[in-house]
This record gives C-alpha cells, structure tokens and sequence, in this order.
C-alpha cells in the first residue's frame, strides 16, 4: 500500500548513523543505507522541512539478562557519518536511551516547529528506530518509516518490526516513495 502524502510539517528522524555504530555488523550493508538516509536529508532540506539527527553516547541503567554492549563514547565514536552532510539547521540529539524522546529536547523541538509528523530511518530497526517511531507515536504524531533506510544486528528482529510492529505504528514506505512526495509538494501547481 502506497504512503499518505506527508503532513504539511513533517520532520525526518535519522537514528543512530555515527561511526561506531555504522562499524557493527548489521543485516544489510550499511553503504547502501546510508546513502538513502542521505538522500531523504538532502530531500527535506530541499524541502525546508526539519531533520534531526539522532545519535546515541550511552545506555539506560538497569539490568537485563541481555549482555551490554560497551559503548564507547568518545567523540569519533558518536561522530555522525558524513554522507549524511550535517548541515547548521539540522537539529541534533544526543540520546542515552533507545529512545530519540526520553530525556531529551525533541518533542518540544518538533511542538515548537508544528510538527504533526515524522518519518524515521537508522539503526537499529528493533531497538532505536522503533523505540522512536513507538515514542513519536505516543507524542501523538503521524509516523513514516523508511524502511530500506534501516536495519538491524539481527534478521528476525527487523523483520518482526517491519512486518509486525511498523504496520500498528504508522506507514511504511520506500526512500524512492517518500523523495516522489517530497517532490510533488514542490512542483508549482497547474
């Protein structure tokens, strides 16, 4: 099913695209994947439509039976991958949780700005990724998610989140779709 049109304020939500995490070994090649998110960047940006950049310096506290992985937070590996061309305007998060919204400035960015929806993209699809997307949700916003521009450390993770989850929490679309109704709203009417 093709994507609604985007809301008049919508703002893309990039996760987790630093260094360290693009050096992990994920499901799909991140090359690729990359170079999706940036193109969505540069399509909003063309756009005037906000995009934020999520990256992700620590953990949340407490136990689970999961090991953690250490997360070595030093600048380079926070750094933003520079494919994705930060740009001044962009709006940066700096985020200790899976979450791009607990404890952090980014729903009052996106209240401040009239933002009625987001579209999210990044690593990792079953935790950074749908912990936003499930967070916009409960915010009350419309929610796209890219899903040729994510992915994830493991194959049945992404794909219960693609298949099972994404569909309960908003739309799902392809980079190409979401860049073809970015540029109808700039194509002058007649």
């Amino acid at each position: 099913m093709p994507p609604s049109p985007l809301d008049p304020n919508t703002a893309l939500i990039v996760v987790d695209l630093q260094r360290g995490i693009a050096a992990l070994p994920t499901v799909h090649p991140m090359p690729p994947l990359v170079e999706r998110a940036a193109r969505l960047a540069a399509a909003f940006r063309e756009c005037a439509l906000p995009v934020v950049l999520v990256s992700v310096i620590g953990t949340a506290p407490g136990r689970s039976e999961h090991p953690r992985r250490s997360i070595d937070a030093d600048a380079a590996w926070a750094e933003l991958l520079p494919e994705l061309d930060a740009q001044a305007g962009d709006h940066r998060v700096t985020k200790r949780t899976w979450g791009a919204f607990t404890g952090t400035d980014l729903a009052e960015y996106l209240r401040k700005r009239g933002v009625t929806q987001v579209v999210v993209c990044g690593v990792a699809t079953s935790i950074g990724v749908e912990s936003t997307a499930r967070q916009a949700h409960e915010q009350g916003l419309h929610v796209t998610l890219a899903i040729d521009a994510m992915t994830d450390l493991d194959a049945a993770a992404h794909a219960n989140s693609v298949q099972r989850i994404f569909p309960r929490l908003g739309e799902r679309a392809t980079t190409e779709e979401l860049v073809q109704l970015l540029r109808a709203r700039r194509a002058p009417a007649g």
